[in-house]
């Protein structure tokens, strides 16, 4: 009798589809945290134009009435396209980013808004995705999906 050794056939068969199904599951999970690790740039952004909105408006009483005013800068960068200020009151204005082409997947020339509502002290921001060509929720952060 003859003492076998290695793999058959149908074990490396069956190895290799473990692995083909693993993968098919970990790409595109990996690839919606990629493209949701490149969405925090433009989050992260609108934190500073936030900050210079509500600078603005507990020092003035009211919010500003355009980007300038507000200290929003408007440079651009890899992953946000434009961003948008409109004040819709005395106490409500609307920051909007425009994601650029290279976020990725359904991610790219997408908005995110951010609408602030001012009070006696402070002023209150609510992240969602924007209007014309929202951003899909799944890459927003928790706090955006509303």
């Amino acid at each position: 009798m003859k003492k076998q050794q290695g793999f058959t056939l149908i074990e490396l068969m069956i190895v290799v589809a473990i692995i083909g199904i693993l993968a098919a599951i970990a790409i595109p999970a990996y690839q919606d945290y990629t493209i949701r690790a490149k969405v925090s740039e433009p989050i992260t952004f609108a934190d500073a134009a936030k900050t210079s909105v509500s600078e603005y408006y507990q020092s003035q009483g009211g919010m500003p009435a355009d980007m300038s005013a507000a200290g929003i800068q408007t440079t651009s960068s890899p992953y946000i396209a434009s961003v948008s200020y409109s004040p819709t009151s005395t106490t409500v204005s609307v920051i909007t980013i425009t994601t650029s082409d290279a976020l990725g997947g359904t991610a790219n020339s997408k908005t995110i808004k951010f609408t602030g509502t001012g009070s006696n002290s402070s002023v209150q921001w609510v992240c969602r995705p924007g209007d014309n060509a929202p951003m899909p929720k799944k890459y927003l952060p928790a706090n955006c999906r509303g």
